[in-house]
């Protein structure tokens, strides 16, 4: 009886946080127990897809894959978005904590080299809570944070203790674009103060020798996708990146933009990345000494990378 009424004050403490919700950058105050929020959600999880993901970096996938868990909602609203079917909220199941939990363990099961955790930044309360509640009975797969870099400080320090990997965009560092992209003048700063929360957290990248080779264990990965027109952008985020942290971090350079037929307003960006663009943002990154980090072959630029949003995995089937 003890332990049924300290899981109910929990659930309780976990759902006062939505309460005039201030989690995210945006800080809307919409009580989130009872509306949904400039995310599009409520406190209640919603999830698009569980499965065994093979297209994130080798350190991550590995040949087994890594766990994916796609969270529905977003609290940024990316013109270009690839993942729209759920950033917008149009597909998605509501799923307990305690659900959130047992779909750690299954996909463990299926092989799984650890946890991703993508776009959860707008659940962060409940997404803690089902991560304590594995990490309470002893499961040792690394949990990762897949996430656009737009998320407090607060609610990453509430995470302290319980993320082995951050795995973060860095989208901007000029705020006109990231106004005009993704309606969020203050991205660039956000995000610098985020990946700088994430990196006192995990200060280091540790590998492990797993059963699909050298894995990433803990650390922070900063992913920067090139878009088209945008070439002295990515130079800047990643010298300043490199400058900043040298090579404590990872950073890994997406060549895998995807126009998604709906750029209208913006044609600028409605193209795909050439070739030349990427290398030259390859050949910068190796004039500047980035030795560590990850760069991807044009063949990721295609739809068939985008995962299929079809709740495989929330049921368990």
């Amino acid at each position: 009886m003890t332990a049924d009424i300290e899981v109910k004050t929990a659930e309780t403490d976990m759902i006062r946080e939505y309460g005039n919700c201030t989690l995210c950058p945006r800080r809307c105050g919409v009580d989130r127990s009872k509306n949904h929020g400039y995310c599009r959600e409520s406190y209640r999880i919603r999830i698009a897809r569980a499965s065994l993901h093979m297209w994130e970096e080798p350190c991550i996938s590995g040949t087994h894959g890594s766990g994916a868990v796609f969270f529905t909602g977003c609290n940024m609203g990316c013109v270009f978005c690839q993942n729209k079917d759920i950033s917008r909220g149009g597909i998605g199941k509501e799923i307990t904590c305690e659900r959130l939990t047992e779909i750690f363990y299954e996909l463990m099961d299926r092989g799984a080299n650890n946890i991703n955790l993508v776009s959860a930044d707008i659940y962060i309360p409940s997404v803690r809570m089902a991560v304590e509640g594995a990490k309470r009975n002893g499961f040792d797969l690394p949990f990762i944070f897949n996430t656009s870099g737009y998320v407090n400080v607060e609610s990453l320090k509430s995470l302290e203790g319980l993320i082995d990997i951050y795995l973060p965009d860095m989208k901007y560092i000029r705020s006109f674009d990231a106004l005009r992209y993704s309606n969020a003048s203050d991205y660039p700063e956000i995000c610098k103060k985020s990946i700088d929360e994430m990196v006192r957290q995990q200060p280091e990248c540790v590998f492990m020798e797993a059963k699909d080779g050298s894995m990433l264990k803990s650390g922070v990965m900063v992913r920067h996708l090139l878009m088209p027109g945008m070439l002295i952008q990515a130079k800047l985020i990643i010298k300043y990146l490199h400058e900043r942290y040298g090579n404590r971090i990872l950073i890994s350079l997406m060549n895998q933009y995807v126009p998604n037929g709906e750029l209208e307003a913006c044609p600028e960006i409605d193209r795909p990345v050439s070739e030349n663009e990427y290398r030259s943002l390859v050949r910068y990154a190796q004039s500047i000494g980035i030795t560590e980090g990850y760069v991807q072959d044009k063949t990721s630029a295609d739809e068939a990378f985008i995962p299929e949003f079809d709740l495989s995995g929330v049921d368990g089937k």
